[in-house]
Formats: structure tokens, C-alpha cells, sequence
């Protein structure tokens, strides 16, 4: 049974338990604002990354997860890291499924041209938990009809 409850900032809490692994220091993810959508994340390290232009890397964040069924957790970017380091998560958004109890590691791309380091315990990128519906498959030999029918990339215009 799903446990969700409505959090003091007035959204809809499901419960998603943490596991610490050993190498685990610091902080748990937490939401930055009231209103955030997303809680940030930090890198777990013996060591500082150093990242090149345009190389990544998987970074620990010391954490598994269990996300209920019915949701996916999603490893987001964080913004101010990609606007003013150029890094960003290279799969975004990286989805977590509920029946991976494995380590939760991002993998974090440098799109600047300056070497970028990364430190233990930087906010990495963000957690947000999202519903997912899954898909029943119905082979058909017609589809309905639209107004873009068959038009692809560009097809609606430049602007």
C-alpha cells in the first residue's frame, strides 16, 4: 500500500526510504526552497573528480533507494551547476525504478571548455519522484488521424 500524506508546504509526500551505505557521509538529500520540486544530491568521494571538456563520470552518492511502485525517481540536473560550471546529468532525466535497490550514481558530463572539478559532498544534481504509468501494447493497422499526421522534426515551423 502506497504511503502518501500532505507535507506542511502543502504538496503530496510519498515516502521514499534511504539506505546509508558505508562510504556515505554528510547530508541527506533535501529540498533547497518550500516550493522545490526537486532535493538535491551530493557526491560522495574519497577523492575530487576532475572532469575535462566534454568527459563524465559516474559520482557516487552513497545512497540506495526504495521508491514505491507506481513511481520512478528522476536524476535531474541542477541548473545553477549547468548554467555556471557546465556540468549536467548526460542521461537527464536518469530514471531510478522501483525495483532497483542498487547505488543511485549520476553521471555528470562537463559541456564547458574548462577542466571543472568536483568535490565531496558538492550538490550534484537533484531527486524528483514522479508517477509512472505503464504502457499496454495494442498492434493495430490503422492509426487516428491528426492535423500533423506524419510531420516530423521541423515540420510545425522555425519559430
Amino acid at each position: 500500500m502506497l504511503d502518501m500524506v500532505q507535507n506542511d508546504r502543502g504538496f503530496m509526500s510519498v515516502v521514499l526510504k534511504l539506505k546509508k551505505l558505508e562510504h556515505f557521509r554528510g547530508e541527506l538529500p533535501r529540498y533547497e526552497t518550500a516550493g522545490a520540486a526537486g532535493m538535491d544530491v551530493r557526491a560522495q568521494l574519497r577523492e575530487p573528480i576532475r572532469l575535462k571538456s566534454l568527459e563524465r563520470a559516474l559520482v557516487p552518492t552513497g545512497l540506495s533507494v526504495e521508491v514505491p511502485p507506481g513511481f520512478e525517481l528522476q536524476v535531474r540536473p541542477r541548473s545553477g551547476l549547468a548554467a555556471k560550471q557546465g556540468l549536467t546529468v548526460l542521461n537527464s532525466p536518469g530514471t531510478v525504478d522501483a525495483d532497483y535497490r542498487g547505488e543511485v550514481k549520476v553521471i555528470l558530463v562537463n559541456l564547458s571548455h574548462e577542466t571543472v572539478e568536483i568535490q565531496d559532498q558538492d550538490r550534484i544534481a537533484q531527486w524528483v519522484i514522479c508517477p509512472v504509468a505503464q504502457a499496454e501494447l495494442r498492434v493495430v493497422e490503422v492509426l487516428s488521424e491528426t492535423g500533423r499526421g506524419v510531420g516530423g522534426f521541423g515540420s510545425t515551423g522555425k519559430a
